[in-house]
Order: structure tokens, then sequence, then C-alpha cells
């Protein structure tokens, strides 16, 4: 019971000490699932983050969701779910209450203002951590480069990019996991 307890706390801090969305999230996750915690492994994290962003929904839910479900099943994946998004559920609230009154005070838009270079930061350090794990092959190489390519100068959807990188990734690595799980 007590390690649910500190999941849902863990999820709850993340949620509510991230600000800027998902990518924001991913370096306290990280921090939290893989380093401190040592619930899941860094290889798996980029697995869960990489799935997360195939299925519909925010990244940190659908994050979140799938370690509640490994580490406690159904449970765990409702509360972990819950758990993240309950902070931003209420700030939200507190927001339009109050955000209506003190928009135009130069306070507050500072505030923001300051905000939004930190989210820029958040989301590059989850992309070094991210590519620190990542195996520096050619290919590994090749692939993230022409994947930043196709999407920033071709506009080509990142939907479309994480569907020919799975078809791309099946015909380069299929066998490879059954040739070590037989070693």
């Amino acid at each position: 019971m007590n390690k649910l307890i500190k999941m849902i706390l863990v999820f709850i801090k993340i949620g509510t000490f991230t600000l800027g969305g998902g990518y924001a999230m991913i370096p306290l996750m990280q921090k939290e699932m893989v380093e401190k915690n040592e619930w899941i492994e860094d290889e798996e994290f980029i697995d869960i983050i990489a799935l997360s962003q195939t299925i519909p929904g925010a990244l940190a839910i659908n994050t979140a969701t799938y370690i509640g479900y490994r580490l406690f099943g159904l449970k765990g994946a409702l509360l972990a779910c819950l758990a993240t998004m309950l902070p931003s559920v209420v700030i939200i609230l507190i927001v339009a209450v109050f955000f209506v009154q003190f928009q135009n005070i130069e306070l507050v838009e500072s505030i923001f203002k300051g905000i939004r270079p930190a989210v820029v930061a958040l989301i590059l350090v989850a992309v070094m951590k991210l590519g620190k794990s990542l195996p520096k092959t050619i290919v590994n190489i090749f692939w993230v480069i022409g994947s930043v390519l196709c999407i920033t100068l071709l506009h080509i959807h990142p939907i479309l990019i994480i569907i020919f990188s799975g078809i791309l990734g099946y015909k380069l690595y299929k066998g490879e996991n059954v040739d070590e799980s037989n070693s």
C-alpha cells in the first residue's frame, strides 16, 4: 500500500510542478520513474514515451497510465492517470476564476513571459536525456536527422513519421529480439 501511495504522490508532484504539457514533464518523469524510484529502466522509459505518442491522448496521461498499470494493474493505471490530471484540473479552475481579473496586470504578464523559456528548456532537457540512451549508430543518427527534416522542412505530419518509423524499425530489426532471447 505504501508503494501505491508513493506512486500517487509522485504523479501528483509531476502534475503540479511541470508546466508546458507532456514534453515538459518528461525530464521529471524520467528522474522519478527511472533514477529515483527505479520502477523502470531507461530503455523501457523511452519505449513508453514512444508508445504514449502513438495512441490518442496526452503524453503525460498515457505515460502515467502505462506505468501505473505496469506497477499495480488496472487500479494503478486509474490512480496514476487521476493523480497526474488532478493538479492541472485544480490549477485550471483557479486560473479560470482569477485570470480574467489579473490577465492585464504587468506582473502576471511578466511571470508568463518568464515561464515560456523555462518550458522550452525543459523540453530540450528531455530531448537530450532521451538522446543519451539512444545507441549512436549511423542508422539512428540518420533516422533522427531525417525525421526532424521531414517534420520541419517538408511539413510531414508527426503521425506519419511515427508510422513510417515503426514499419522501418520492423523491417530493420525484426528477428533481433528473437536472437537475443535464444542466447
